[in-house]
């Protein structure tokens, strides 16, 4: 966490700094703060709507912090975040191959809105387009001592369902601006993102910003369909010129900022659940439905579903998971922090963890610590626990006929401390006893399939629990520089803890190239912290223009930062 006052009982407070480290760190505060501090003269008249500031030298670049702040510069990315909104870009699960389904075409469009919004960055910036449709800026530093800044997001939406169209309070695809929200598919996932990104190098190239280190913008367009064609190409594209560990830090969409005890919480996201699908089939003879069998393949295969459902995962709280920093930093600095909560927190032992990695979730004792926290409800519960979901359901091809073949797709995300295979054992054990009840046979993970039988198949898109990110305030290092950048821009109450995503992101695929990820939705609307994430993947999306200009702000700020850091 970033803020130091006296711990909690139960938690070590951190050791004294020697005073060169005093020195060392009052230096960087200056640097991080003095965007709030510099004076901030009246933008000029001729800063109008749709035009860009005229810096007069390099030392203006100071001078952006008011731009982005002025009536002018919200009018201009409220119309260029609509721009991007109104331009389909939607990806499908069942997409053929670049360059051969023509569903792919709409990144063409959504390209040349890009280039004729922000022609600075496409007149200055290399841009290589990988894999067809995926967007690799490079500006350049002047410093190759130094590892690159990558910033991340991706152009693809999930589709809109045509039969939810018309409950939109907007059109999806109309950028809809109300006074206070942008309102349309992907205008909190995540073009608002991509937007600030551009934003951001944009008035740095207006202002003559001269990095030393090299900044880097990674666009995939297909990462709500697994992001293999779009993340996966490019991430290869830039371990080629970086190698392993060739990165300084990255920054992708992810978590925000969350209000708990009366404290404010900004939490970048610092790890990722892991992620398995399971397909189970029940194949079983078909016939004429006027003489069945007592049980069709659905009856079957229902059973199996309730079976799943009827019980979850265990709910617990490895010391690795960043929520228990999240509950360490509550207890030390939140006034309403829970006293149940600081007790169990305060008794849970830090020699090792408590839970063995890939233990089965039947054969442990229960973790008081996780149930207690896990009853803020499901969002902080899945959290600590992996997650199942019956998502997908097809089979049956007419009512007179009985169903030969029924499957079921289940969604999982993987908890730390567990891995994808406690989910197949759990699997294997639970359709094993009803294909013995049922007289099958079963094919647990083994690639096979015969009739009369009961199926199990992983989706290729299995991933591992994530690397988790290093995430020490008292270390000079990317997370120091997010930490202070935040509370920069949004005050010293602002407690900078590591958060952790219960979805999977681009960054899946960016593993190898530095182990400084951060997940990090950085704009929030001071006035409507409630906003949240913005209705992602339902009806009436919304992002909120005061957190994204202050995503700008942000993002503008790291870059700085990151620029003057000399790790």
């Amino acid at each position: 966490m970033e803020k130091t006052t006296s711990a909690a009982p139960g938690l070590q407070t951190q050791p004294r700094q020697s005073k060169t480290r005093r020195s060392v760190l009052a230096t960087f505060a200056v640097l991080l703060t003095v965007w709030l501090l510099v004076p901030r003269p009246d933008a000029p008249l001729s800063w109008r709507l749709g035009r860009k500031p005229k810096f007069e030298n390099h030392g203006d670049v100071d001078k952006l912090y008011d731009f982005i702040s002025s009536a002018t510069f919200r009018n201009a990315t409220i119309e260029r975040l609509s721009g991007a909104v109104k331009v389909k870009s939607e990806s499908f699960d069942d997409l053929g191959a670049v360059g051969e389904d023509p569903r792919w075409d709409v990144f063409y469009d959504f390209h040349a809105y890009l280039k004729a919004t922000f022609p600075l960055v496409h007149d200055k910036l290399d841009l290589q387009k990988v894999n067809t449709h995926g967007l690799l800026y490079t500006w350049k530093g002047s410093d190759d001592s130094l590892k690159p800044t990558l910033l991340m997001a991706h152009q693809d939406t999930v589709p809109v369902p045509a039969e939810t169209v018309g409950s939109w309070t907007h059109p999806p695809w109309s950028g809809a601006y109300d006074g206070k929200f942008i309102w349309g598919r992907g205008a909190s996932d995540c073009k608002n993102q991509l937007i600030a990104a551009l934003e951001t190098l944009e008035l740095l190239l207006e202002a003559e910003f001269e990095p030393k280190r090299t900044i880097l913008l990674s666009f995939g367009f297909d990462e709500e369909s697994s992001g293999r064609e779009g993340a996966g190409h490019l991430s290869s594209a830039i371990h080629q010129r970086y190698g392993d560990g060739g990165i300084a830090v990255i920054v992708d969409e992810g978590s925000g900022f969350e209000e708990a005890w009366g404290t404010l919480f900004a939490k970048p996201g610092t790890a990722e659940k892991g992620y398995t699908d399971v397909a189970i089939t029940v194949r079983m003879p078909g016939g004429h439905s006027s003489i069945p069998s007592d049980h069709t393949s659905i009856g079957v295969l229902s059973e199996i579903i309730t079976r799943i459902e009827s019980e979850q995962y265990r709910t617990h709280l490895e010391e690795l998971n960043p929520y228990y920093t999240q509950l360490q930093c509550g207890a030390a600095h939140s006034p309403d922090f829970p006293h149940k909560l600081k007790k169990l927190l305060a008794s849970r032992t830090s020699s090792a963890s408590s839970f063995p990695w890939g233990s089965h979730c039947h054969k442990t004792k229960p973790d008081h610590l996780a149930l207690e926290a896990a009853k803020q409800g499901p969002a902080i519960k899945y959290l600590m626990q992996t997650s199942q979901a019956v998502d997908v359901i097809s089979g049956g091809a007419k009512i007179n006929a009985l169903p030969e073949r029924v499957t079921v797709s289940v969604n999982h995300r993987i908890n730390i401390g567990e891995t994808p295979q406690v989910v197949y054992d759990r699997l294997t054990i639970l359709a094993g006893a009803i294909a013995a009840k049922h007289n099958l046979t079963l094919h647990a993970f083994d690639g096979r399939e015969e009739a009369s039988s009961i199926i199990l198949a992983a989706s290729p898109n299995t991933l591992e629990v994530a690397p988790v990110t290093p995430a020490d305030a008292a270390v000079d290092g990317p997370f120091r520089v997010l930490a202070g950048t935040t509370r920069a821009l949004y005050g010293e109450d602002v407690v900078v803890t590591p958060g952790i995503m219960t979805g999977n992101t681009d960054t899946r695929y960016y593993w190898s190239l530095t182990k400084h990820i951060f997940r990090f939705s950085p704009g929030v609307d001071e006035d409507d912290r409630g906003a949240g994430l913005g209705n992602i993947h339902t009806v009436d999306e919304k992002v909120s223009v005061n957190g994204h200009v202050n995503a700008v702000k942000w993002f503008t700020l790291f870059v700085r930062n990151m620029d003057a850091a000399r790790f």
